[in-house]
C-alpha cells in the first residue's frame, strides 16, 4: 500500500523513529475540543478511525482516554506503521491503507480524525489530510462514516512552518520561516492552505444565476479553533525537530550543510532570548477543524428548482 504514497512523502518520512521522537504531542485542551466537536467525547466504546496515523502520536492520546474507544489506525507508510505497531497500544488495531481505500464497511465509523504534526505533528503522521485533500477522499470518508458522523482535523504548526503571511513570534523563527519557504517543491502542505478547497468546491454557484448547484458530502462552514503554545528546548533539540520536516529531512551533502548554517546563524543571533538552561522558546499553533457528514437523504434536492427571475 505504501506504493500509493508520493515519493516525497516516502523520502521525507523515511526516518520514522526520529520523526516519532522529536515531534511533540497535542495540547490537552485542543484534543478535548476536537473529540467534543466530533461527538465522541464521553461516548464509551465509540469507533474512531485515526487516519494517516503515522507513528501514533495522536493514537496514543486516543488509547489513553477513559471512553475505551475502538480505534483503528490506518497508515500507508510502512516505517511509520512499524513504529506504531511497536507501541502495542491497548484497544488499537493498526491497518495498512490510505484515505481512498479504507478497510471498513459502509457507515461503520463514528468519527474520523486526521492528525498532522507539521511541527516538527502525526502529524504524527506523514500523510495527513493536506496530502490527500481530494473529492475522492471525501467520498471515501463519507462512505464509512455513520449518519451524522464527524470528521476532525488537527495540526500542530510551528511558526517557522506557517503560511507565508504569518508573522512569527521572534526574529529567529521568522528567518527559519523564510528558509522553509525557499524550499518550494509544489507539494500540498498545510502552510499552502489549499486543503480547504476540497470542502469549498462542494458548493458552487452557476455563472448565469445565483442558483446553487449543491451536493455536499460534509457540512459547511467548517468549525475551527486554534490554540497558541510555546515550548522551551535546547538549540540542538530544535534542530532535530526542524530536521524532521519532510522538505528538510530529504536534504543531503552541501545542501544540508547550507541549511544547517542558516539555522545555526538564526538560532545563535545576539537577539535570541535564552533561559538559564540555555533553551530557546519555540512557538506554534494547534489548529482544530471539524465538520459532520451530510447523510444522503439530507442533501438538498434541486430538481425542478426554478432559476431566479425565470
Amino acid at each position: 500500500m505504501s506504493s500509493t504514497l508520493k515519493p516525497s512523502a516516502l523520502h521525507g518520512f523515511a526516518k520514522s523513529s526520529a520523526y516519532d521522537q522529536h515531534r511533540p504531542s497535542y495540547p490537552a485542551k485542543s484534543v478535548q475540543e476536537l473529540l467534543k466537536q466530533c461527538r465522541v467525547a464521553g461516548v464509551h466504546g465509540a469507533k474512531v478511525l485515526d487516519l494517516a496515523a503515522g507513528t501514533g502520536k495522536f493514537t496514543e492520546l486516543l488509547a489513553a482516554r477513559e471512553e475505551g474507544y475502538e480505534i483503528v489506525a490506518v497508515e500507508p507508510h510502512g516505517g511509520m506503521r512499524e513504529v506504531l505497531e511497536g507501541k502495542e497500544l491497548k484497544g488499537v488495531k493498526v491497518e495498512d491503507g490510505d484515505a481512498e481505500t479504507l478497510p471498513f464497511e459502509d457507515e461503520s465509523v463514528d468519527a474520523i480524525i486526521a492528525a498532522q504534526q507539521q511541527l516538527s505533528i502525526s502529524l504524527p503522521s506523514g500523510q495527513a489530510f493536506h496530502w490527500f485533500a481530494t473529492p475522492s477522499t471525501l467520498k471515501s470518508l463519507h462512505r464509512v462514516l455513520r449518519p451524522h458522523g464527524a470528521l476532525g482535523l488537527i495540526w500542530n504548526i510551528e511558526h517557522y512552518n506557517e503560511a507565508r503571511s504569518h508573522v512569527a513570534a521572534t526574529p529567529w523563527e521568522a528567518k527559519l520561516h523564510d528558509l522553509i519557504w525557499s524550499f518550494e517543491d509544489n507539494e500540498p502542505r498545510f502552510r499552502h492552505e489549499k486543503w480547504r478547497t476540497v470542502f469549498d468546491e462542494q458548493i458552487k454557484t452557476t455563472p448565469l444565476s445565483l442558483l446553487v448547484a449543491a451536493d455536499p458530502l460534509f457540512a459547511l462552514p467548517l468549525g475551527e479553533e486554534r490554540e497558541e503554545w510555546a515550548v522551551w528546548l535546547q538549540k540542538e533539540k530544535v534542530w532535530e525537530r526542524f530536521a524532521t520536516l519532510s522538505q528538510i529531512a530529504g536534504l543531503e551533502g552541501e545542501e544540508l550543510e547550507k541549511t544547517r548554517k542558516v539555522f545555526d546563524d538564526a538560532v545563535n543571533a545576539p537577539d535570541v532570548e535564552v533561559n538559564e538552561k540555555g533553551e530557546v522558546a519555540v512557538h506554534g499553533t494547534t489548529y482544530v477543524v471539524w465538520t459532520t457528514k451530510v447523510p444522503a437523504d439530507g442533501r438538498p434536492d434541486l430538481t425542478g428548482v426554478e432559476r431566479p427571475g425565470a
